[in-house]
């Protein structure tokens, strides 16, 4: 996957108990954020940071969906505990997270294991790849995110 690809199809179930599919949100810029598990100190910081831009985003037009491995009902306890206002998506099959290049394999003290390595794909109104961020940092993410989008939506 390369910024100028047509956007993997995807469609999962989401926090707000509907599914959610790219192809509905076609005529929307889609910020698609992959993170590893719900309510831990790096994916509750990047999702609140992600909620406390939600009205720029709105502004210009985009779509902020988180998606991990983690289960509907996760996702509503996580939304809950931080009071969060963006929409969770459900993959615990991988396959959105594989088509997007986001599961993969990792290595923590000698052992590997495949898992979700935090990253966001930026997604144009016409469902074109315009933007990827591989193995992002969660603190400033959303802000480095939407000043991006600000300067192609000019």
């Amino acid at each position: 996957m390369k910024i100028g690809d047509k956007a993997p199809a995807f469609t999962l179930p989401a926090s707000t108990g509907r599914n959610v599919s790219l192809k509905e949100l076609k005529g929307s810029w889609v910020v698609l954020y992959f993170y590893p598990k719900d309510s831990t100190s790096g994916c509750t910081l990047e999702a609140q940071e992600f909620t406390g831009l939600k009205k720029d985003f709105d502004a210009l037009n985009a779509v902020v969906l988180g998606v991990s491995p983690d289960s509907v009902r996760s996702h509503c306890s996580f939304q809950e505990k931080y009071n969060l206002d963006v929409l969770l998506l459900s993959d615990t099959e991988h396959s959105t997270l594989q088509a997007y290049g986001a599961w993969q394999l990792k290595k923590m003290y000698g052992r590997e294991y495949y898992g979700v390595v935090r990253s966001t794909v930026l997604i144009d109104p016409k469902g074109t790849i315009t933007a990827i961020w591989p193995k992002v940092k969660a603190r400033g993410h959303a802000a480095e995110v939407l000043e991006d989008l600000r300067s192609r939506t000019k």
